[in-house]
């Protein structure tokens, strides 16, 4: 009989030495490898460069990476406002590397986001998997883009976040103001507003009259149907105000009034809806609107806040003085 035992234990014996001397091959190839690496993706959002700069600066919101894990460590190392942030990456598997972001403006008003990774002191385990399967940049490259797109979408919702509050009756005090007039279709409301407000800015400027509260345009006719309107941008002022007989723009008084007060605090985008909460609330109620012309205040400058979310705007429709209604 023919004891196989011995070729067998040779076989093994044999394997196991071959196994090792993989071990180790591979083990001095991991080692050599390079300790770091850098991996780069940029995006363009439609938003100015402040809000991203706010989004991701925020250290409390990490819901929209996929990058980073709840086990690993993300500190913000420095930071210059709008331009850039640096943030410090710790992990098992990188033990030191820094994320860079830098937002640049573009002359339309988006915003090229760049993220790159700046990767040091990788662990022998992550080297060694990228020695293996060689992915370190198409896999990061990946997850940064996922990152970028999800973070596009917050940036995206945070600015389209708008709220409508009913203040009810208020006593609105009323006085004088410079104004222009201007009839308007649906489309282009908001870039006429502009162009009138900038002419009516340049004029007091020019004779050097000082506003007294926040611009407003009053509504003198709208169309519910169409979405026309004639419409008068204004400005408060302390006093009034003679003007040249020629001039296109005039100063008016509007008496102090009652009104149903709603405000919107989001993009214009969103005035028609508050419009109709406010029409509702006045039929509800039984409100009648008075002969005096509905009007829009805005709290905020779009120049300098940038957020459409922020934006605050008040509609007041002035009501009849019928106090048992009230």
């Amino acid at each position: 009989m023919v004891n196989s035992t011995k070729p067998t234990m040779k076989f093994i014996k044999y394997l196991i030495f071959l196994l090792l001397i993989a071990f180790i091959g591979m083990a001095i190839y991991t080692a050599v490898q390079p300790n770091d690496f850098e991996v780069s993706e940029t995006i363009t959002i439609n938003a100015p460069k402040t809000v991203i700069y706010d989004v991701v600066s925020d250290s409390t919101e990490t819901d929209w990476s996929s990058f980073w894990k709840a086990t690993e460590t993300l500190q913000q190392t420095s930071k210059t406002p709008i331009d850039s942030i640096n943030q410090l990456f710790t992990s098992d598997r990188i033990k030191k590397s820094e994320l860079k972001w830098t937002f640049t403006s573009n002359s339309d008003g988006s915003t090229n986001v760049t993220r790159v990774l700046d990767a040091e002191a990788l662990s022998f385990m992550t080297k060694a998997k990228l020695a293996l399967f060689d992915d370190k940049e198409e896999d990061i490259s990946d997850q940064f883009k996922s990152d970028l797109e999800s973070l596009n979408q917050k940036v995206l919702a945070n600015m389209a976040v708008y709220s409508i509050k009913v203040d009810g009756i208020t006593d609105y005090g009323g006085g004088f103001y410079m104004y222009s007039t201007i009839s308007s279709t649906s489309g282009n409301i908001r870039s006429s507003m502009e162009k009138q407000h900038s002419e009516l800015v340049t004029f007091m400027n020019t004779h050097s009259i000082l506003a007294n509260g926040f611009p407003f345009t009053i509504y003198n006719e709208m169309d519910s149907e169409t979405g026309n309107v004639i419409m008068s941008t204004s400005i408060p002022v302390s006093e009034k105000i003679i003007v040249a007989e020629n001039s296109n723009i005039l100063c008016g008084f509007m008496d102090r009034t009652l009104a149903l007060k709603v405000t919107l605090q989001g993009n214009y985008t969103n005035l028609k809806e508050a419009w109709a909460v406010a029409r509702k609330h006045l039929a509800d109620n039984n409100l009648e609107a008075s002969s005096i012309n509905p009007f829009e205040i805005y709290r905020t400058d779009p120049k300098k806040v940038l957020n459409p979310a922020q934006w605050i705007t008040e509609i007041y429709i002035p009501i009849t003085d019928n106090r048992e209604t009230l």
